[in-house]
């Protein structure tokens, strides 16, 4: 093994290590706004909406424990988006909606996990 290899594998260590839940919910949530952004036909649209309702329902889980830090009303905000998620979904799969509201819902998520920062 050479120098820069090992340079490599250490800094990208400590490059994960720093990673905060704030910042990984965020980067979660970008990467499946992306999916759902850009599928195209049919099975890519499904798998984005899979991989979305399966972030949410770990997200509504989350804010679901007791022992969660947030304010119980944005808990509940955030509850009721996993149900809303989970009810349009449906209604995308079936052709009744497009996947725009779920895409608006993610970002709005995502600008509010920027806006608070690392607390």
């Amino acid at each position: 093994m050479n120098a820069q290899i090992l340079a490599q594998g250490s800094y990208a260590d400590s490059a994960s290590s720093v990673r905060t839940p704030r910042i990984i919910e965020y980067d979660l949530l970008a990467r499946t706004t992306r999916a759902l952004k850009c599928a195209d036909g049919f099975a890519a649209l499904a798998d984005a909406l899979h991989e979305n309702r399966r972030l949410w329902t770990a997200l509504a889980a989350d804010v679901a424990e007791p022992t969660n830090g947030l304010p119980a009303e944005l808990r509940a905000r955030l509850f009721y988006l996993f149900e809303f998620t989970a009810h349009h979904s449906r209604r995308v799969l079936a052709g009744q909606a497009d996947a725009s509201a779920l895409v608006e819902i993610n970002t709005a998520v995502m600008r509010g996990l920027a806006a608070r920062g690392d607390e």
